[in-house]
């Protein structure tokens, strides 16, 4: 499916993610600046997420809770791993052994150990508001 949306209409974008989601493991492919973070913050906020969403890049994960602090997921942002492998310090395969949300950004950067049924998302610049966003 193919979508195009402007930064107004993002929470009906994140509505639509969530319901259309075979998985809870979300992958996001797209370049600097495609909106990958701000789309997870809306996401987060639909799932009743505590709004406390920003960008992992330099922790590389963050833990999210719902307003009633039960864990809602985590999310992963790879773009500074130099080496796939750095994943396993992480201990990633356990954080995706967990009934919770999955959002990655930069997967491309771990594919060897992104499990099969993630649902992957990839999002394109039109403009400096207008995104295209494409997902099965």
């Amino acid at each position: 499916m193919e979508s195009t949306y402007q930064l107004h209409e993002i929470e009906a974008v994140a509505s639509k993610i969530i319901k259309e989601a075979y998985s809870k493991t979300i992958c996001f492919y797209g370049p600097m600046g495609a909106g990958k973070t701000t789309l997870i913050k809306a996401i987060v906020k639909k799932l009743d997420g505590d709004g406390n969403v920003s960008s992992p890049t330099f922790g590389i994960v963050n833990e999210y809770h719902t307003n009633s602090d039960e864990l809602l997921g985590y999310h992963f942002d790879f773009y500074r791993l130099e080496n796939e492998n750095e994943v396993l310090d992480l201990g990633f395969e356990d954080y995706l052994n967990q009934n919770v949300w999955i959002f990655i950004e930069w997967p491309e950067k771990v594919n060897s150990f992104l499990p099969d049924e993630c649902f992957n998302l990839k999002i394109d610049i039109k403009d400096t508001t207008t995104r295209t966003i494409f997902f099965p």
